[in-house]
């Protein structure tokens, strides 16, 4: 019997040491590969010095084009089991291709986290509106949810939505969360002692909106409240492609010390006493809570931040909304070794009895196999996705057809 085989089509090449959507490609990947499956790697993006190396864990890469017809000729002769898009534009670019191509595949969707929720959020916070869910972005990320066989969800409360306000069937949709390493007393032992750690910290990819947001609130409003009552602390941010106007921030009278990329983000979270994250807007489930936990470090944060990371345990720290005792907590989080040390424990209990691998990885196998099974029947439920299928999201396949013919002129 021959391997079973996964294609993982990715927006980008991935950077574990710059993203969180790096870190769980990543996972995925190796979920396969634990399994037995033989994987590929295809992207039509440029490679950055900071691409994670695929082959080095038994990955086979492949440069694909957009808008061309060499990637119906790669699909044919790959004819994958399991089809992977990495996130819904993806999914869009390639999707009907490989529905015309390997109709018999199933088809998965990692939302990441849900786009178009991160949007409105964002829009709403801007333009001081009310939260308006049902936007341009959200039907095509909804259409793209419908075509495929399955939808990757890593957030409980992100299901919730779908289900409540999109009328998503569940059947299409599968929490799979981070996948952990659970922490063992040798671990924990490791960890440097609360007197051995300096200062506040945050660190996120600066691409990614929210996080530029989120420090910008740091320097503005949180930040020159809580030197006030604190002066001795500092507060360090890292984060990858800083640009200039991130690290015009610096100010080392103010204590204030934007070092860019962080090599290693545990081992620099690690060397800290609390990472500080006031987030106004954002989705899914944050990584860099998950390294702070992997890492024996506090969290402050708002309730979007440590949105559907918990469940019903204690945060590893403080959820606080109102400016004035999201400051106030942080300084006493700061000071009292007793609390930060319960804090640093809660962090335990939520990486191991919510994200631990073992927990996930058997569970989701067979849940594939399952669906693989009975892949007619489940397909024949989801109608209004095969209604999409029918027309082919014409827009995107035709513009795609036209380019490419437009491309062939050219030559």
């Amino acid at each position: 019997m021959s391997k079973k085989s996964v294609l993982i089509i990715g927006l980008v090449w991935p950077e574990p040491t710059s993203s969180a959507a790096g870190t769980r490609i990543i996972q995925l990947i190796n979920l396969f590969l634990s399994q037995g499956y033989t994987a590929i790697f295809a992207c039509s993006a440029s490679k950055s010095e900071f691409s994670f190396d695929l082959p080095a864990i038994g990955v086979t890469e492949q440069e694909i084009k957009l808008n061309d017809s060499s990637f119906n000729t790669f699909l044919q002769e790959t004819s994958p089991d399991v089809i992977l898009f990495d996130r819904f534009m993806a999914e869009e670019q390639y999707g009907w291709r490989v529905q015309q191509e390997c109709p018999d595949a199933i088809r998965i969707l990692d939302t990441e986290d849900l786009h178009c929720l991160r949007y409105a959020r964002q829009q709403a916070i801007k333009t001081h509106s009310p939260l308006e869910l049902f936007t341009d972005l959200a039907k095509r990320e909804i259409a793209a949810i419908l075509r495929c066989d399955l939808s990757l969800m890593i957030s409980e409360s992100e299901i919730e939505i779908l289900q409540e306000q999109f009328r998503i069937d569940p059947s299409l949709m599968y929490y799979l969360p981070f996948l952990e390493e659970e922490l063992t007393a040798k671990d924990i032992q490791g960890w440097k002692p609360f007197e051995e750690r300096e200062g506040f910290m945050f660190i996120g990819n600066f691409l990614h909106e929210p996080n530029w947001n989120t420090v910008q609130i740091l320097k503005t409003k949180v930040w020159p409240e809580l030197r006030k009552k604190l002066p001795q602390a500092k507060l360090h941010i890292y984060g990858a492609y800083a640009s200039q106007k991130v690290m015009q921030l610096h100010n080392e009278k103010e204590k204030f010390y934007v070092h860019g990329r962080a090599k290693d983000a545990r081992k620099t979270i690690s060397k800290h006493k609390i990472v500080l994250a006031p987030i106004q807007f954002g989705a899914g489930v944050k990584g860099k809570f998950i390294d702070a936990m992997q890492a024996g470090t506090p969290a402050v944060t708002t309730s979007i931040g440590a949105e559907a990371m918990k469940g019903n345990l204690e945060w590893n720290g403080v959820i606080a909304d109102d400016p004035f005792l999201f400051i106030n907590r942080a300084v006493q989080l700061y000071q009292d070794k007793v609390w930060w040390f319960r804090a640093q424990q809660n962090g335990v209990r939520i990486i191991n009895e919510r994200y631990g691998k073992s927990t996930f990885t058997q569970p989701f196998i067979e849940f594939l196999q399952n669906l693989s099974l009975n892949l007619t029947a489940h397909r024949k439920r989801n109608f209004f996705g095969q209604i999409l299928l029918h027309h082919t999201a014409n827009s995107t396949k035709y513009m795609s057809l036209w380019i490419e013919e437009k491309n062939a002129q050219k030559v």
